[in-house]
């Protein structure tokens, strides 16, 4: 039903709303992007969220990873910020499927599956204008081979250890977490790749004093969320790309720094 469908609010400005030209793009992006490696199953992905001329490089890293596996996810949970709502715990969208120019993708309620908690609720205007779920669908739609799920959560005033505590419960051997998230923002180049270092180094080496306290990301309840999980399941971490705006389509004046990482482990 209508009422139910989330549609896009940013194709046309961070990506093309024209379908083959956003193929193409995106395409492009996975051919040029590495090969990486992890040990074990991919279990999470954080993937940044600006237009995708700044940071569709440095998402194409982790996506190219997920159009290798042999087995993929049924189940996609994707925590972001709220950059335009302010409230507290975690919202859903209450919509059961996605727009984008690709075509719809099915969502699922978190809340409806763990059962009753004060910390996820349905908050549809919290995700009206958002982007940083959105920007992820479209690289979704082109490299998983099977149907999936995903469950979009935008992370509002929460502890991210309580939110781990919560999402927990829901995280089994088919799904995949992808936190989205940018770095720091508009700082000159050089001190840009100085503060983003940071993140560079706590983020896979599941360093929760170190992101909790020096880690600038826009986006950094929902990594702390995934790297609590990480931690308990005894999931490995690794970079696999980090550059910033200055690198793929601004000018080194003041940058937004881009990081993709991904986390590994057993069933």
């Amino acid at each position: 039903m209508e009422a139910h469908t989330r549609r896009p609010a940013v194709a046309g400005a961070f990506y093309p709303d024209e379908p083959e030209e956003l193929r193409s793009m995106i395409r492009d992006y996975l051919e040029k992007a590495g090969n990486a490696k992890t040990e074990g199953r991919l279990r999470a992905l954080v993937e940044p969220h600006a237009g995708y001329v700044y940071s569709g490089p440095v998402a194409a890293f982790g996506y190219k990873m997920l159009a290798g596996l042999s087995r993929q996810p049924s189940r996609i949970i994707i925590l972001g910020p709220s950059h335009y709502a302010g409230f507290l715990g975690a919202a859903e969208a209450g919509a059961d499927a996605w727009q984008t120019p690709l075509g719809m993708v099915k969502a699922g309620s978190l809340a409806s599956e763990i059962g009753k908690t004060d910390i996820i609720k349905t908050i549809p205007e919290a995700h009206a204008q958002e982007h940083c779920i959105e920007v992820q669908l479209p690289f979704l739609q082109s490299v998983m081979k099977k149907d999936f799920t995903i469950y979009p959560l935008l992370c509002g005033e929460v502890s991210p250890s309580a939110l781990a505590q919560t999402l927990e419960k829901a995280v089994d051997a088919e799904t995949l977490i992808i936190a989205s998230s940018d770095l720091s923002h508009y700082n000159p180049y050089e001190r840009a790749k100085q503060l983003d270092s940071i993140c560079n180094k706590a983020v896979p080496a599941l360093d929760i004093p170190t992101m909790e306290r020096s880690g600038d990301a826009c986006g950094r309840t929902g990594i702390l969320t995934l790297m609590h999980i990480a931690k308990k399941r005894k999931w490995k971490g690794k970079m696999l790309d980090y550059r910033n705006s200055g690198d793929t389509a601004g000018t080194k004046d003041a940058v937004v720094g881009y990081g993709c990482y991904a986390f590994s482990g057993a069933e």
